[in-house]
């Protein structure tokens, strides 16, 4: 073939055509989740870094409800609720210092009912996409070990092994290095029924098996109405 005579303005818009239609069959469901959770961790550390910067502020004017109230997002209400109380070891504050801390947690109750919103999101995406995962282990902790893997049949032909520490690569590297203790959980730890085992262990393990079969569950169904759509 002469090159003179092969048309290169058709083959670039071939490439280009080819490229665009890759590019938009790569994002499906769980890419999708995947998004969504790791805007959840980010709005965690940003709420955790007002919160401390509201509890400090606020700590100035009455110490006690910061030393009363643990929780980041009760704290906050209790704020917007107080009718400015002072205490005997506070500092005196005007109405604008009061108004300026007051406007600062009412963005931060934003971000939590952002937060809140977002994982009813995850919820509803995950009952259509991965249901039985979802029914195991929740959207959270579901939708993490598919951002950590980026798509949902990795996970199903994961072991349930590997499962049971994923988020805990560095633990893991320290064991591989180091010859430290290996790590028996990962994610799977921010599960209630794992978080309050006395083998925790152990319930980690078995909660890795009930989601490695419901990922598999989840695939091969989805495999199956493709197909059938085909």
């Amino acid at each position: 073939m002469v090159l003179k005579d092969y048309n290169f303005n058709e083959l670039r818009t071939q490439l280009i055509a080819e490229t665009k239609k890759k590019i938009s069959e790569s994002v499906h469901d769980d890419t999708i989740i995947s998004q969504a959770i790791n805007t959840i961790s980010e709005l965690d550390r940003v709420c955790n870094i007002l919160a401390k910067r509201l509890r400090e502020w606020y700590g100035l004017y009455n110490p006690e409800l910061s030393h009363d109230i643990f929780d980041h997002i009760e704290f906050t209400k209790q704020i917007l609720e107080l009718n400015n109380n002072n205490s005997e070891m506070g500092g005196v504050f005007n109405s604008k210092d009061l108004e300026q801390i007051k406007e600062l947690a009412e963005k931060l109750k934003g971000l939590y009912d952002e937060k809140d919103s977002i994982v009813d999101y995850i919820r509803i995406k995950m009952g259509s996409f991965c249901p039985h995962i979802l029914e195991v282990c929740g959207p959270l902790i579901g939708a993490k070990l598919l951002a950590h893997k980026g798509h949902l049949r990795d996970l199903a032909f994961m072991p349930s092994s590997t499962i049971q520490i994923l988020g805990a690569e560095k633990a893991l590297f320290r064991h591989l290095k180091f010859n430290a203790k290996s790590p028996k959980y990962g994610y799977l730890l921010q599960h209630q029924d794992v978080a309050k085992a006395k083998n925790k262990g152990k319930a980690a393990r078995q909660l890795a098996n009930k989601i490695s079969l419901a990922a598999k569950l989840d695939y091969f169904k989805k495999e199956s109405v493709d197909e059938d759509k085909e």
